[in-house]
């Protein structure tokens, strides 16, 4: 979902899976181009991940409906991770009113809880299309979750948990990104599904390029 699009992102949900369409055999089996499929960064992004790692990011927003689709099919994916990748996820700050969720996200990181919580943020934004905005809004829902409020609210308030949402803007700037969901590999390359064609093939691309960046290691 490109930028432009996220005030209109609730009003348009029954449009989400358009960027998730299945891509035939050959298709999957046809070359990945460069300036086509992916984009090859003439400025590498900084990458978190050790020199013996390929780092892997996939950039979302828990407000984009895109990316409320994708999430399944991320997490199959993820299963099937070679041991060499390293995958964290980056929501990204593109409105002011992201701020929070992204806080939400990195505040959930901490305690250990975004593999529990994550597709379950999704649903209940896209979903059961509850109002999960705002601080008290945002922490009240998680506690209803079963965690624990007040160490949840102290990790959302926090000057990490601040500071980790600041620099997300600036992997996204590195990056050059303008919609989400998309995936980052070794602060080299960036694909998402205007690109590839689909999240699915994006997904194949994201494998090509793990490939390529283990080349050049």
């Amino acid at each position: 979902m490109k930028r432009r699009d996220f005030s209109l992102a609730l009003a348009a949900t029954s449009t989400a899976a358009a960027g998730l369409l299945g891509t035939s055999s050959a298709q999957a089996q046809a070359a990945f181009k460069a300036g086509k499929d992916f984009v090859a960064l003439s400025t590498a992004a900084p990458v978190d991940a050790p020199a013996d790692r390929i780092e892997v990011v996939e950039f979302f927003s828990y407000n984009c409906p895109h990316c409320a689709h994708f999430e399944p099919e991320l997490e199959a994916w993820l299963k099937k991770l070679p041991k060499d990748v390293v995958f964290r996820r980056l929501p990204v700050p593109f409105l002011a009113d992201f701020e929070p969720k992204q806080r939400m996200y990195y505040a959930l990181e901490a305690m250990g809880k975004v593999d529990e919580l994550q597709l379950k943020v999704f649903n209940a934004i896209h979903t059961e299309h509850l109002k999960v905005v705002g601080d008290a809004a945002i922490i009240d829902w998680v506690a209803k979750q079963g965690v624990d409020k007040a160490k949840f609210t102290e990790f959302f308030k926090s000057f990490s948990v601040t500071g980790k949402a600041t620099r997300a803007k600036q992997l996204v700037d590195a990056y050059k990104l303008d919609g989400v969901p998309a995936m980052g590999v070794a602060g080299r390359f960036v694909t998402d599904g205007t690109m590839a064609g689909s999240m699915t093939r994006a997904l194949q691309v994201t494998d090509f390029l793990i490939a390529e960046a283990r080349k050049s290691r």
